[in-house]
């Protein structure tokens, strides 16, 4: 019964945990690293085809990213989360395949007349479809038995819609043990989801640290701050740019506009409009409208009880085709622009970006978390120019973040989280945050809860019955390299992962009849001479 430690280890993005138990693998979160990458990453222990499970914590990418790639390597298992986290991974996959196409096709033209090796998406768009037809939706607070040998309960996180901690329980050779991975965790008091669920009890707790050496401020009131800077910015004649997830907090930037309007706060600007750039926006404002009465809070249902939305209002553009979005920039009127991505390394914002950094009318806003090494991360800490599509382009623009708006729960709520539990963690485990933080949060969690924490490497494997590192990962910083795959190596990577996947798949069969076996062995063969050449 073992744990193994495979990224979000010293670094904030990039989820993904390995257990072992009996014959079976299962993963937790399978999420793509974003911004720079600090360590090296342990590759999975065994084939992708050989993984029986995926539990997901929550939708956004770095917890999600990498599933395409799974199934592009052989995986076939069983995909389980939330039932609004389901519904959030069938669009928010999808995108990231596209995204994961066109910049392929973007550098390939690049490529082709530089005279460079062409180079391929990490996973295609029918990766993602493929991947999401092993998904099984799951409701809140119910133990599912998903084998004689393992259960599970999704329990609610606080951090996104759908979001989830998760409970589990193995066995191995009569012995049990419970473990909670706590995704991220929301800090309470947010705007249409729920406060985060107390956990109960666990042998270990696997605990993020994102803001696990900060404290929130006061909670300001969000639609007031807002104002002010859209009455400030639109007085000079300028455009609110917002760079925003477009799962969570683009929702939640939308309720505090509704909120701007529906009191009238800016009585200057009463008609101001608001764009939302984003198919992929749009698509999730859906879903936040379908799972209201799962995962809203009280507040906003009453809301709702009376008729109104909270997340739509007069003036709330949506743009969905690429001609919606280039006509917003050439609209002289002031506006506000909510844009993905939430860090600026992809999509729309970028276009928006080139076009309203170098105007010193302007304001861009930041309402969430930057990763080191990402262009949000940059503008935040005072770049004065960037480069956008080849071209250099000035900031001059007011560069604002906006404080208190937090998706993760900061070190007091992180802590208190833990101490509401009945009884106490044998051992806890600190992951998700940046390198530093992780090692500072573990000590004061040893300090403050009197259980030991300690915070892992990629590659760590912890016995579970023992409670025992039985092997230490890397402890090397990653080397800053990319390098362009041809076409034919990755083709060629595709026919190997097939190959893992017939290996997994005849250990699968090894107590099957003798007659089926034989005739497994027979086909087998025959594919083989087909081929040997």
């Amino acid at each position: 019964m073992k744990l193994e430690f495979i990224g979000a280890t010293h670094e904030v993005t990039g989820s993904c945990h390995y257990l072992e138990f009996g014959e079976k693998h299962a993963l937790v979160d399978c999420g793509m690293e974003q911004g720079a990458d600090i360590y090296e990453n342990q590759e999975l222990p065994v084939n992708a085809a050989a993984i029986d499970y995926v539990f997901v914590t929550h939708a956004h990418i770095d917890h999600s990213g990498l599933l395409p790639l799974l199934y592009a390597r052989g995986f076939r298992g069983e995909i389980y989360a939330t039932n609004a986290t389901t519904q959030l991974c069938n669009i928010m996959l999808k995108d990231s395949a596209h995204i994961q196409e066109s910049e392929a096709e973007w550098k390939n033209r690049k490529a082709q007349r530089a005279g460079k090796p062409k180079v391929v998406p990490m996973y295609t768009l029918d990766d993602a479809e493929r991947v999401l037809e092993h998904f099984k939706p799951c409701p809140y607070d119910r133990q599912i038995k998903i084998s004689n040998d393992l259960s599970i309960c999704f329990r609610d996180a606080g951090h996104l819609l759908g979001s989830s901690f998760i409970e589990i329980w193995i066995s191995e050779n009569g012995e049990t043990r419970k473990l909670i991975f706590s995704g991220d965790l929301g800090n309470g008091n947010r705007a249409l989801i729920r406060d985060p669920e107390i956990p109960d009890t666990a042998d270990y707790l696997i605990i993020e640290s994102t803001y696990g050496d900060r404290l929130h401020t006061v909670p300001p009131d969000y639609a007031t701050e807002l104002a002010k800077v859209l009455a400030m910015t639109f007085s000079r004649g300028g455009n609110v740019v917002i760079p925003a997830f477009s799962v969570g907090r683009t929702q939640e930037m939308l309720y505090y506009m509704r909120q701007i309007k529906q009191n009238g706060m800016l009585p200057t600007f009463p008609d101001f409009e608001v764009y939302m750039d984003s198919p992929l926006s749009v698509e999730a404002t859906n879903i936040y409208n379908e799972n209201v009465s799962e995962c809203f809070r009280e507040k906003d249902l009453e809301m709702i009880r009376q008729g109104i939305n909270p997340i739509q209002f007069p003036g709330l553009k949506k743009s969905v085709t690429s001609e919606d979005s280039i006509a917003i920039n050439y609209d002289k009127k002031p506006k506000v622009i909510i844009s993905a991505s939430g860090m600026c390394e992809a999509g729309r914002i970028r276009h928006h970006l080139k076009h309203n950094l170098w105007r010193e009318e302007c304001t861009i806003v930041f309402v969430g978390y930057q990763v080191p090494g990402t262009l949000g991360h940059s503008l935040l800490n005072g770049a004065t120019e960037v480069k956008l599509f080849g071209e250099t382009i000035q900031v001059k623009a007011q560069i604002l973040n906006l404080p208190g708006i937090s998706g993760h729960a900061d070190r007091d709520h992180l802590t208190a989280w833990v101490q509401g539990m009945r009884e106490k963690p044998k051992q806890i485990f600190v992951v998700h945050g940046e390198d530093a933080v992780t090692d500072e949060f573990a000590a004061h969690l040893t300090e403050e809860t009197g259980s030991p924490a300690i915070a892992p490497y990629s590659g760590d494997i912890y016995d579970l019955v023992q409670n025992a590192c039985v092997v230490l990962g890397s402890r090397k910083r990653a080397e800053k390299k990319r390098t362009a795959k041809k076409v034919t190596s990755s083709v060629f990577e595709r026919l190997l992962a097939a190959g893992h996947r017939l290996v997994a798949v005849i250990n699968k069969n090894k107590e099957g009849t003798n007659k089926d076996l034989a005739k497994f062995a027979d086909q087998v063969n025959a594919l083989c001479d087909k081929w040997d050449r």
